[in-house]
């Protein structure tokens, strides 16, 4: 007897995000419906998109920016057009329909796997942005106990979190996603605005203008994790008044322009500001007693709070999908939702660096999401001819995918990353401002520092 394969009705994507767009999202304008697919791109992953820059090398990582914004339009159109041809109208159905129970269950997989990992982004994030603001109180010491940022991920974990997360409608939190976008508009201004009154009295280090490096591809990785989105782009899709393939495919044309702009615009802010050392979380190049970033990383550390809900939500729907059949207990959810939760902020803790964690969710989730599952699911589905355009693109993600997935994670994993966690940066110190617009190597600078025996904060 063969595997049991799952129903396709009640999938995690379908329901994850908005429970009230299947009664009344169907009226939707195009204009919402770009709205919610720039806005799932413009989130918080856009923080570490200076420091994919950094690996890639600029004008390459530039390059590298617009290919994957290119090829993650396609992949949304190639989505749309494998569930037309499979008659499906979720990720999961396409998939399951496509490929299977193991498909299926691969697909599930990626799907718990991406947001548990944003989650705990979310809370190193959460971590480093809040201990700074925090420090900034009068009278507040940078050793105190309760500032430090394994106090603060637990404390914004069950005060916050926690119970955010204990909803059982996604609907409830609808207003999280205007809250987001703004704040994160916020940032955008505040980065811009730095760049030009920071960025001249940092030097630049002599490689900030390779054009290219040998973390290419972690880069790649980095870009993917911010511009997946490809969970919910049916629900997107299901919000148009007239569903055709045409009219979706404008749609993404215009929303990935949009977030392709913004996203160039905030990774070369952030990039030109700091060059070399610009670290996997930016807030963490930023001078602590800097009151306009301040303000920022308070900006930021709400939006990702409001967020990290959503993603729970996500993870565990498709537990509950997979595991109970799509139903949950009142004592279940609260269950799974600790246990969740629970996992994801003891991970946190004991990870200072923000950068791997973005660079391992891009490489093993975000890739195979974007190039891998989309043009195999087309493939199979497709009678074109193979010189097709679209087949001829699908055979080209395949590879690639596939490589950025496996370099990626051997490099990600066996390549040492230079984080400053906890470090106030060198060009923060007043005495240090003679080495300022000059070019040097990090290596120099650590020697020239250890000369000043200019010390960090703990």
């Amino acid at each position: 007897m063969g595997p049991i394969i799952p129903p396709q009705s009640d999938p995690a994507d379908k329901e994850t995000l908005v429970s009230e767009h299947k009664h009344r999202g169907k009226t939707g304008r195009q204009s919402a419906a770009v709205f919610n697919v720039v806005n799932s791109i413009i989130g918080s992953g856009i923080i570490g998109l200076p420091y994919s820059m950094k690996q890639a090398g600029f004008p390459l990582g530039i390059l590298l920016l617009f290919w994957v914004s290119y090829i993650t339009d396609f992949s949304l159109v190639l989505l749309i057009k494998g569930g037309a041809l499979s008659g499906t109208d979720t990720y999961q159905s396409l998939v399951n329909k496509t490929f299977g129970f193991p498909g299926y269950f691969l697909l599930s997989v990626l799907q718990f796997l991406y947001p548990f990992i944003a989650m705990i982004s979310y809370n190193i994030i959460t971590g480093d942005t809040l201990s700074k603001v925090f420090q900034r109180i009068p009278g507040v010491a940078p050793e105190d106990l309760f500032i430090g940022r394994h106090f603060i991920i637990v404390l914004s974990t069950i005060v916050f979190i926690l119970p955010l997360s204990l909803y059982r409608d996604i609907a409830k939190l609808g207003k999280i996603s205007l809250i987001s976008t703004v704040l994160t508009i916020v940032i955008i201004g505040i980065v811009m605005t730095r760049v030009i009154s920071l960025g001249p009295h940092i030097p630049k280090t002599e490689d900030a203008w390779v054009f290219a490096k040998p973390n290419a591809i972690q880069a790649v990785g980095v870009m993917s994790f911010a511009f997946v989105c490809h969970h919910n782009c049916f629900l997107v899709y299901g919000s148009l008044e007239e569903r055709t393939v045409a009219k979706w495919s404008r749609l993404i044309h215009v929303s990935i322009l949009v977030s392709v702009f913004i996203c160039i615009l905030f990774a070369t802010s952030g990039y030109l500001a700091f060059t070399g050392f610009t670290q996997g979380d930016l807030f963490e190049n930023y001078c602590r007693n800097d009151d306009l970033v301040t303000f920022g990383r308070f900006c930021y550390g709400v939006t990702v709070i409001l967020t990290y809900p959503i993603e729970c939500f996500v993870t565990r729907e498709v537990i509950a999908n997979v595991f109970f059949g799509g139903n949950l207990s009142s004592v279940l959810h609260v269950i799974l939702t600790v246990v969740i939760i629970t996992i994801a902020t003891l991970v946190s803790v004991l990870i200072d660096c923000l950068g791997i964690v973005l660079e391992l969710n891009g490489v093993l989730c975000a890739a195979p999401l974007i190039f891998i599952i989309p043009s195999a699911c087309y493939l199979k589905l497709s009678e074109e001819p193979r010189t097709h355009a679209d087949k001829i693109m699908s055979c080209v993600m395949l590879p690639v995918g596939a490589t950025v997935m496996v370099v990626g994670f051997i490099m990600a994993v066996t390549d040492p990353k230079d984080c400053t966690h906890g470090q106030e940066m060198f060009y923060c110190f007043p005495d240090n401002l003679s080495l300022t617009n000059i070019s040097v190597s990090p290596f120099q600078l650590t020697t020239q520092l250890s000369h000043l025996n200019i010390s960090t904060f703990p």
